[in-house]
């Protein structure tokens, strides 16, 4: 008889991550593969997949890194996961995103379902209307800085399924490709591009933010600044 994985990952979490990565399409990483090339060979690939996070062997390839230019003429850095790297953070986000995503502040948009940029303009243009002044605040390289320990903490107090914190340590640890091809190890942040990273970033902003206090800055009634 065969034996038991180590971690009961359902082959079904696998092929509902895969239709939500194609839908999304995305460009290849480090090893080229794209999502036609994924699906020539799709229920091997699926299944390789599959074994390798059901057993704990799975480790991520590098991040492939491309720079996307910005209107200041500055550029920002964006991580690209491979194809079957993007398929096993949908794994892990279809677990941990019905667990957090209902305990974030309900004033926050960003990377959430349901919600978009355009949601967020028309609550803003309703409440510009209330007030004559407005805050616009920006931190900076916020991908890039996220402190892994800290966010492994908050990642603890919503699951503590082994398999879940393994692959997220995994890929808060995975080394970028850079343009030139050079490998460089990653000590700090969460590629933004991935497929895990947004809900990582949001639930890291919910302990900053949202929960410091019982009488968090954000929930304060507001006041009139002063004249």
């Amino acid at each position: 008889m065969g034996r038991a994985k180590p971690y009961a990952i359902p082959k079904r979490e696998v092929w509902n991550a895969y239709k939500r990565v194609r839908a999304n399409q995305g460009a290849a990483g480090v090893d080229g593969q794209t999502i036609a090339d994924f699906e020539a060979d799709l229920s091997n690939n699926l299944y390789k997949l599959w074994n390798r996070l059901s057993s704990g062997s799975y480790f991520p390839p590098p991040v492939r890194r491309v720079d996307i230019p910005k209107s200041d003429g500055k550029t920002r850095p964006l991580g690209i996961p491979t194809v079957a790297d993007r398929i096993a953070q949908m794994v892990v986000k279809q677990h941990l995103e019905p667990r957090v995503e209902p305990r974030f502040h309900p004033n926050s948009y960003g990377y959430r379902p349901g919600k978009s940029a355009l949601d967020a303009v028309g609550v803003a243009r309703q409440r510009c209307w209330r007030y004559d002044w407005v805050l616009d605040l920006d931190i900076k390289a916020f991908f890039d800085s996220i402190e892994p320990d800290l966010l492994m903490r908050a990642v603890r107090q919503h699951t503590n399924c082994p398999w879940v914190l393994l692959y997220i340590e995994r890929w808060l640890k995975a080394p970028v490709q850079m343009p030139d091809g050079s490998i460089v190890g990653r000590e700090r942040g969460t590629p933004q591009g991935g497929v895990i990273s947004p809900l990582l970033a949001n639930l890291f902003l919910h302990y900053a933010f949202d929960r410091p206090c019982p009488n968090a800055w954000c929930r304060r009634p507001r006041a009139e600044p002063p004249a």
